[in-house]
């Protein structure tokens, strides 16, 4: 039997001229057309890269990249400014009075200030002593006399300020607060200096604020020099030249300071040093400290009022 079975027909890809499902599926006349249109693109890999048409679905989806720096913040609203920037702002003078508010306001925090804030040294005390004379320097009128009650009127808070400080410092290099002798004679020195300047004021009783500072004063003299006589022998009384820098002090004070004279010279007598007397007219040769020991010093000075 020469027909053969449709059922047992060879599979397509062993029959002769064979064509692909593709390109049978596609008529003549567009296979012609896409021919054409490869032929007219065959132009180089970079024509063909550059030729994507504008409207690419794949452009216009395509993400764009994040910026990689941080956008600054923008001020939308107006707000009081961080503690640190106004910290910034604040004078010297500022702050001491918006902690010396706090302190008043929380008292334990006021203690803790006192317990962890660095010691006073010397040369800043005195240079807010200063601060306080300059003002009160300052205040004075210009034009006639120094002395005058207008002028003790127009500086009366001045002075006031400047003594008031130097009330409050001076315990502060005293003993048992201050142990070191040597630092405590230091700045009674440079104190002292303070109130050698004031006037000499015309009415008496404008000048109770000078006597009152040299009393006080002369007592803290004399609580430094009896308690260094008892350390170490008293030792540090015989170095710094402070037998001639108290009598200096006494001098220019008009014997005011004569509290702390006698306490030095009771502290010195520990020594048991025995000064011959001099003969009348001989106190003159005589060093301070030996006029300190046997009794003579200031015998037939003269006195002298204040540096104004």
């Amino acid at each position: 039997m020469n027909v053969i079975n449709s059922s047992f027909a060879p599979p397509p890809h062993l029959l002769p001229n064979r064509l692909s499902p593709t390109r049978n599926i596609l008529s003549p006349s567009m296979s012609s057309r896409k021919r054409k249109a490869d032929d007219e693109g065959s132009g180089g890999d970079d024509d063909r890269m550059s030729a994507s048409p504008s409207g690419s679905p794949a452009i216009l989806d395509r993400p764009l990249a994040k910026h990689s720096t941080k956008r600054m913040r923008t001020n939308v609203s107006g707000r009081p400014l961080p503690l640190q920037r106004l910290l910034e702002t604040l004078s010297a003078d500022d702050m001491r009075n918006v902690l010396q508010a706090i302190c008043d306001q929380h008292p334990d925090i006021g203690n803790k200030v006192l317990s962890t804030a660095p010691r006073p040294n010397i040369q800043s005390t005195l240079e807010v002593l200063a601060k306080y004379e300059s003002s009160f320097q300052a205040a004075f009128p210009f034009g006639g006399r120094a002395s005058s009650d207008y002028a003790y009127n127009r500086v009366r808070q001045h002075l006031i300020e400047l003594l008031e400080a130097l009330k409050d410092f001076t315990p502060h290099f005293l003993p048992p607060n201050e142990s070191q002798p040597a630092t405590s004679l230091a700045f009674l020195d440079g104190a002292t200096e303070f109130i050698h300047r004031l006037p000499d004021w015309d009415t008496y009783q404008h000048n109770r604020h000078r006597e009152e500072a040299y009393e006080e004063m002369a007592k803290a003299w004399a609580a430094v020099f009896r308690e260094a006589s008892k350390k170490a022998g008293g030792i540090q009384l015989q170095y710094g030249g402070w037998d001639q820098k108290i009598a200096k002090h006494n001098e220019v004070s008009g014997g005011r300071m004569q509290e702390a004279i006698n306490e030095l010279r009771t502290s010195l007598g520990w020594m048991g040093n025995e000064v011959q007397q001099p003969a009348a007219g001989q106190h003159g040769n005589m060093s301070v400290r030996d006029q300190l020991f046997n009794g003579s010093y200031g015998m037939g000075a003269s006195a002298r009022v204040g540096a104004w």
